[in-house]
């Protein structure tokens, strides 16, 4: 199978259009229209289903796509892998974190290591941790910092990292050493991601809380600033708290409530050997090794 027209098709279903998939691509439409027609021709299945607005995969197509994903990624270790064996080091990894507090710490470390290895390009990915963990399972992600997930990676931990209630420094409950989750049930509850798993949405879930949430945010600043000007409070991970304000107030949990942050990386069988790189290059700052 050509991995180039899985590539195309990916690309495609990507960008939700042919025409954007060729631009990008720097094909003609017609090309990218050929090489998804010769892919299916060769499945013997529709892939796409095309309309006004665009392309989205068929059923069977989702159903090839975690196959078609693993095409690629093992073509890239074959890549990779020849590159060592000529004694060149090349290949493409993604990495990424969901705490900002990271992101000079990472960008760091790329710096340094394409210095070492210019031939290997890196991209970074932003994601949450559940996200993060997802991709990295989906071998869309080579390396990653994030909360503890469960699921098929290896995991290194390196901190524990406390959840804390942040408030208006005018709030009844300021004074206080710490606040009980249930408070989350009363006060009006800035959430940030909504709807989407997050250490917040998963200590809510276990300890059977039903937040008052008034408000909603993909930002921690924007929900900083929310509390701030009295709205309500929100839940935040200590890492995500990049200054304290004289407004605000933060407190600790009753009891107090932590998640394990940590390196994960994929199972041994599934890292490329430019992955493997990098991990063993960055985990050198935590004394750790693969």
């Amino acid at each position: 199978m050509d991995t180039e027209k899985v590539r195309v098709l990916f690309t495609a279903i990507e960008e939700g259009s042919l025409t954007a998939a060729a631009e990008k691509l720097d094909y003609t439409p017609s090309g990218i229209s050929r090489s998804v027609a010769s892919l299916e021709e060769e499945v013997g299945f529709p892939l796409l289903l095309r309309s006004r607005n665009g392309v989205i995969p068929t059923k069977d197509c989702n159903e090839m796509l975690p196959t078609f994903r693993e095409l690629l990624k093992c073509e890239e270790k074959c890549r990779q892998l020849c590159g060592e064996i000529r004694g060149l080091e090349t290949g493409e990894i993604a990495v990424g974190t969901a705490y900002f507090k990271y992101y000079p710490q990472l960008c760091g470390w790329i710096s340094e290591f394409t210095k070492n290895y210019p031939g290997i390009s890196v991209r970074i990915v932003e994601g949450r941790s559940s996200e993060l963990s997802e991709m990295l399972e989906k071998g869309r992600l080579d390396f990653c910092i994030i909360s503890k997930r469960e699921g098929l990676c290896r995991w290194f931990p390196i901190k524990q990292d406390e959840l804390v209630a942040r408030l208006p420094k005018n709030h009844p409950a300021a004074k206080r050493k710490s606040v009980p989750l249930t408070f989350f049930e009363t006060e009006p509850y800035i959430e940030i991601y909504p709807r989407q798993e997050t250490d917040n949405s998963r200590l809510f879930e276990k300890m059977g809380i039903r937040q008052n949430t008034r408000y909603a945010t993909y930002n921690d600043d924007a929900a900083f600033a929310m509390v701030e000007a009295g709205l309500g409070v929100t839940l935040v991970n200590s890492l995500q708290i990049s200054e304290e304000k004289e407004s605000l107030v933060t407190l600790s949990l009753q009891p107090k409530q932590w998640v394990e942050i940590g390196i994960a990386l994929p199972v041994a069988e599934a890292i490329s050997p430019a992955a493997k790189k990098f991990a063993a290059f960055a985990m050198k700052d935590f004394n750790m090794k693969i």
